[in-house]
């Protein structure tokens, strides 16, 4: 990311400690990023220790400060319990980001129930115990915060081929919208961004395996490319920020207007194919789950 882009005076976040979930890679790395370039202190979490080293290494050294790094499976939840005691030994938190996500193309009559499990666990039970541990202990000692999770278009008008994600989304919106509401009386905030295309690695390995997945491609986007990393660290340093106070309970899209041009789903590019692409886009999805899992146990 171009952090020159970053849109807030040097020093806004001081004083801030933020936990960023799936932080090592991807959008939650360029988020932890602009939080860390604005003064806050960082926590970032995922499975993979290494990487999650790597991460911190690589971003303290471009701006200094205090990023650090929590091997955590948010599946268990007595894993998050014994990070976010970590977190607490050295003083609370006053934010989290939930960005943990897993994905991937699929006819829903070829899912089973493992793969069903493997995407809601994550996206959908894992953030909700998250911010479950983490808002209880806020609650309890009378601090408020700001919770902000990353989810898609598609908790406005489904996901066809990603049901499984569509649904866990769908569902941290609602709690997005009702603990707003609950815990906003404790001084929590609760907002949401619904991000177009931002291309990633793992978007790309497992939603367009050898390019043929999605229909969100440059050339349909009514601006005519995709987003920045930049523009979407903006928008999460806004919400988390001091300056939005009073935002609670919103979800933002940024997409360029492509959720309203097409829909934002993978439809019109998948509805056509045939059993042997199907099986070809499998294959390569199980081949890169499959390097996941052998670096994680390295």
């Amino acid at each position: 990311m171009d952090i020159s882009r970053l849109m807030f005076r040097e020093g806004l976040m001081e004083g801030e400690r933020i936990l960023v979930t799936g932080g090592g890679t991807g959008l939650g790395k360029e988020m932890a990023d602009a939080f860390l370039k604005l003064g806050a202190e960082v926590h970032i979490c995922g499975r993979r220790q290494s990487k999650l080293d790597e991460a911190a290494r690589e971003l303290g050294e471009r701006h200094g400060g205090k990023i650090v790094g929590h091997a955590c499976d948010i599946r268990d939840p007595d894993a998050i319990h014994d990070m976010v005691d970590a977190i607490w030994d050295h003083g609370a938190l006053t934010g989290v980001v939930n960005n943990a996500a897993g994905n991937f193309i699929s006819r829903t009559e070829d899912l089973s129930v493992n793969g069903f499990n493997a995407i809601s666990d994550i996206v959908f039970r894992g953030s909700f115990y998250v911010t479950l541990d983490v808002g209880k202990r806020l609650i309890e000692e009378g601090r408020k915060a700001s919770f902000l999770s990353i989810l898609t278009t598609w908790i406005w008008n489904g996901g066809p081929f990603v049901v499984p994600s569509a649904m866990s989304k769908a569902g941290l919106n609602a709690m997005t919208q009702s603990l707003a509401v609950e815990w906003g009386r404790y001084g929590l905030r609760f907002n949401a961004i619904a991000p177009g295309l931002f291309p990633t690695d793992g978007m790309s390995a497992r939603l367009s395996p050898g390019g043929g997945g999605g229909n969100s491609h440059d050339d349909m986007n009514p601006m005519g490319r995709h987003g920045e990393m930049h523009e979407i660290a903006n928008l999460a340093v806004f919400l988390m920020g001091p300056g939005a106070a009073w935002v609670n309970g919103q979800t933002i899209a940024i997409d360029g207007g492509g959720f309203q041009a097409h829909g934002g789903t993978f439809y019109a590019a998948l509805k056509d194919m045939g059993d042997e692409q199907w099986e070809a886009m499998r294959a390569m999805i199980k081949g890169t789950n499959a390097k996941d899992k052998a670096e994680r146990s390295t």
